[in-house]
């Protein structure tokens, strides 16, 4: 997880959009990896995300506004993951199954890689029993490395109100996860 922030001085965006595309590049896998425990489906965090760029292209002229450029990519890429599980014709198909993307085939994998596919494992259904807005500030948090500061304006709220879904995200978490071991 990276702690480097985009912030839009370092990142001019100039006609062409070269700025913004090194800032958008530099918290893909981060957005992904996001939007993926969001939305449960590989393939959806992945259109999620190619949705989040093109509406962020799309308004690259307002880069001069914003703040932290970070931010402002993972709240249209959030945006954009809402906009999917809202599409009516996704909640009717049917999904394959909640299985991570497939890993390549290699040898047998050392204890240390076992152990920490199945953390992950039991994390990705401690995930599930979240609500959704806990979920969001938790990945959001984590995997965005974002600040509660730069959350409760992502998400239009108090700081307190991001702090107390942050408490009962980890809280649930931990809970969920002593459970399943």
């Amino acid at each position: 997880m990276s702690t480097t922030k985009v912030r839009p001085k370092e990142t001019e965006a100039g006609p062409d959009g070269d700025g913004f595309v090194c800032a958008f590049n530099a918290v893909r896998a981060e957005l992904v990896s996001t939007l993926y425990f969001v939305l449960g489906n590989q393939d959806d965090a992945m259109d999620a995300t190619q949705d989040a760029f093109l509406k962020c292209w799309r308004n690259r002229q307002t880069l001069g506004d914003v703040r932290n450029m970070r931010a402002w990519i993972f709240r249209v890429g959030l945006n954009a993951a809402k906009d999917l599980q809202r599409n009516a014709w996704r909640r009717r198909a049917k999904t394959i199954g909640d299985a991570p993307p497939p890993e390549p085939a290699a040898g047998p994998a050392p204890p240390e890689l076992l152990e920490e596919k199945e953390t992950l494992d039991r994390l990705r259904v401690a995930l599930k029993e979240l609500r959704a807005e806990e979920k969001a500030v938790f990945l959001l948090r984590q995997n965005g490395d974002l600040t509660y500061e730069e959350i409760a304006e992502l998400r239009r709220s108090p700081v307190g109100t991001v702090k107390t879904q942050m408490r009962s995200a980890l809280q649930k978490l931990r809970r969920v996860l002593k459970e399943s071991m």
